[in-house]
């Protein structure tokens, strides 16, 4: 069964920055559209970023100019660059295929971004 771990969540100070990793069995990464889905409290999951098999990326407008998407060259490992962090970004983290049928959810990694 494919499997997907997220992992580089912490808590941050407002303006910081992290970078958020996924990898995935079965060659995934390679193969699909990947995305980054993030879920706050009390809210649904949503689609935070994506990037297809050419490395065309696509964001939420509320992370434009701030976070990036990104694969390893070899495509093995799926990253979120995020920077200028702010409060609205307390989340836990995903990534998944950007559409589906999706590959069973990961545990997510928590983003705690407070002063």
């Amino acid at each position: 069964q494919v499997q997907v771990v997220e992992s580089g969540g912490r808590s941050v100070q407002p303006g910081e920055s992290l970078i958020l990793s996924c990898t995935a069995s079965e060659n995934i990464i390679k193969t699909y559209a990947m995305a980054w889905y993030r879920q706050q409290p009390g809210e649904e999951r949503q689609l935070v970023a994506t990037i297809t098999i050419g490395n065309t990326p696509f964001y939420r407008q509320a992370v434009k100019g701030r976070f990036t998407i990104s694969k390893d060259s070899t495509a093995s490992t799926l990253f979120l660059q995020m920077n200028n962090l702010n409060p609205a970004d307390t989340a836990v983290y995903y990534c998944n295929k950007a559409s589906g049928p999706f590959v069973p959810w990961g545990q997510g990694t928590q983003v705690t971004v407070s002063s």
